[in-house]
């Protein structure tokens, strides 16, 4: 059967599902999820979250009293609607950063530690620096640095990359230059900490043309700590072909984390109060609140290694929502088939038709979508590694919007979708509460739309297909 908008009766599904729920006669679609998605909800929740924020040193950063309240939050919410629930912890590095500097012939640079960097020695490092070429992701980009502080460009692969590739190539320590005027923010090397060499950031302004002799030190603490995810499934569909969606919970320290990402948080939370713990659906549907994202995915890296192979080959596909009320509005989504040639190949198969699925319903809003890369840099990653296919919306975070852009969702050309990104104005009043909702409905229509069925032309692989496609990666 295609995917495309259907509505399933609850006695059918009760002969596919591992578990009947309590309304057998209801019937759903995805287009009616979809719809029933108001603006009125999620600024509800964006307004908890924010009080949340509030009342706890004005942030919801992992391992902190205030993330701690907005996983009660959502527990809370789905155990009233029916769920049953599941908190499972994680260990979480703690970085602290001591004393830390960049001069640079003799004069003060202001200079940020990525997260999980290691330090420098006491002395520091002297050494000259030398500009990568390119993006930094290859090692045909550090050409000429053995022995130097690598200087490179933030954007297109993650800063562990950057950092091992310039370690491999002989460089002493690492500098990214953001792509802005602002601080690097909550940069991290999440848990890929191969590259053992120092790895800071610079704002842009003071990274362009950056050269000379430099003395960088850096002082570095890493401790360990627990964490949880929010986990819940529905009761009914089938539990081999389980369709997952999620959202990271934390925010930086730097803010309460409202766009970034109050707004995933919210989507599938509505979403999954709107469909409730026993819809008439063939697929089950397990969401999830991940810690821990902006520390480096490690929440969701944490969940989907801790699964057995077949665990994970009983995943269908995972749809990921991370920003989607940017207050500079953009309309994309993840490039399944990398029809763009920029970063990443192309998601594992079915990624394609997941990207066909929630353009074709933005299209349909009135909305032309963009494509956007699967640079690392959010929770789909883990289940990418492991041969599940995976897609989602997103709405800018500090990127650019282009002229062409801006032309056709409006906006400002050349300035960034989300001025706000890891900042303390990251509120619920910076958010576009319209774009916010379109962006929230899409996210609902492909979660429900899955529900239903996993096959036709832009369905992924069955479960029978499942283990010869993802071979020894599942």
């Amino acid at each position: 059967m295609r995917v495309g908008r259907v509505a399933v009766a609850g006695l059918l599904v009760c002969g596919l599902a591992v578990a009947c729920g309590s309304e057998p006669n209801r019937s759903i679609s995805a287009d009616a999820v979809a719809a029933g998605i108001t603006q009125d909800a999620l600024g509800a929740d964006l307004h908890d979250l924010q009080r949340i924020a509030d009342q706890h040193d004005g942030n919801r950063s992992v391992a902190t009293a205030g993330y701690d309240a907005s996983v009660d939050y959502i527990a809370t919410k789905l155990r009233k609607r029916g769920f049953d629930v599941q908190t499972p912890e994680f260990d979480v590095s703690d970085f602290r950063v001591g004393t830390h500097s960049l001069v640079v012939d003799g004069r003060l640079v202001p200079v940020d530690a990525v997260a999980y960097s290691p330090p420098t020695p006491d002395q520091g490092i002297d050494a000259p620096i030398v500009a990568a070429a390119g993006n930094g992701c290859d090692a045909r980009d550090y050409d000429g640095v053995s022995g130097s502080i690598a200087l490179v460009q933030r954007g297109v692969c993650t800063f562990a990359q950057k950092q091992r590739v310039a370690a491999a190539q002989g460089a002493l320590a690492v500098i990214v230059v953001n792509a802005s005027d602002d601080p690097l923010g909550e940069a991290t090397l999440g848990e890929d900490r191969g590259g053992k060499i120092p790895i800071v950031g610079v704002r842009r302004s003071d990274g362009a043309g950056l050269s000379g002799s430099a003395r960088l030190v850096l002082q570095t603490e890493t401790t360990t700590m627990r964490s949880r995810n929010v986990i819940a499934q529905t009761k009914t569909g089938s539990t081999e072909n389980v369709v997952m969606a999620g959202a990271h919970l934390d925010s930086v320290p730097q803010g309460p984390g409202i766009n970034d990402n109050g707004t995933g948080t919210a989507a599938i939370l509505e979403t999954a109060l709107e469909m409730g713990p026993s819809p008439p659906v063939a697929n089950a549907v397990r969401f999830a609140w991940w810690g821990a994202e902006e520390r480096g995915l490690i929440g969701s890296d944490a969940y989907v290694d801790g699964l057995t192979s077949a665990q994970r080959l009983d995943i269908a596909l995972y749809l990921n929502f991370d920003m989607l009320g940017s207050p500079n509005p953009g309309y994309l989504t993840y490039d399944g088939d990398d029809s763009d040639h920029q970063g990443a190949p192309a998601g594992p198969q079915g990624s394609a038709g997941i990207e066909r699925t929630l353009n074709g319903y933005l299209k349909r809003a009135g909305f032309q979508p963009d494509g956007t890369d699967f640079d690392g840099r959010s929770d789909y990653g883990a289940f990418i590694e492991h041969g599940i296919p995976a897609g989602g919306v997103f709405s800018g975070a500090e990127e650019r919007k282009s002229p062409a852009q801006a032309a056709k969702w409006g906006g400002k050309a050349d300035e960034p979708f989300d001025p706000n990104y890891h900042s303390a104005k990251d509120t619920v009043g910076s958010v576009d509460m319209a774009e916010f909702q379109r962006n929230a409905r899409a996210a609902a229509y492909g979660i429900a739309l899955y529900s239903l069925a996993i096959d036709g032309p832009d369905g992924v692989p069955g479960h029978s297909d499942r283990a010869r496609v993802r071979g020894n990666v599942a």
